[in-house]
């Protein structure tokens, strides 16, 4: 075997185990095109022959394929179900302080650590609404149209 050919496998091979770890088609590229200069040292083609080959076929196969299997495959970032929660009410079980750093509300049938986005005080049973989440805890403010305190 020669150096070429171990030289072409070894990256086919990197670029397969990158692809692999990555799936975001940043590699699979140099996979094809390593395949393809494999082959044409196979054959008996140059070393410059074997690197046309493989920059001929990485880049070819990069511009007319790549945007064609992004439509297929979609690497959208997506929401978490947790945003389906923002706009609801909640109750608050512990008093929000923001300078105490305290704050639990309930909402449904879990309970959150609570933030006030208003930086406001807000005393036990009162009912908010989720404006935000961030991580595991719940950016509230103040019902302004469901002003009773429960409990």
């Amino acid at each position: 075997m020669t150096y070429a050919l171990i030289f072409w496998s070894v990256l086919l091979v990197l670029s397969v185990g990158v692809e692999v770890g990555t799936q975001q088609l940043v590699s699979i590229w140099f996979a094809a095109g390593s395949l393809g200069a494999i082959i044409a040292a196979t054959v008996g083609g140059s070393e410059m022959v074997q690197l046309i080959v493989f920059v001929a076929l990485s880049f070819l196969l990069l511009i007319f394929t790549r945007p064609i299997l992004r439509k297929v495959y979609n690497f959208e970032i997506k929401d978490t179900n947790a945003k389906i929660d923002l706009g609801k009410n909640a109750i608050v079980i512990q008093e929000i302080d923001p300078v105490k750093g305290t704050g639990r509300a309930r909402l449904g049938d879990s309970e959150w650590i609570a933030v006030s986005a208003q930086k406001l005080v807000i005393p036990v049973g009162s009912v908010v609404k989720v404006c935000d989440i961030d991580g595991a805890k719940l950016i509230v403010e103040l019902d302004s149209e469901k002003q009773i305190i429960i409990g």
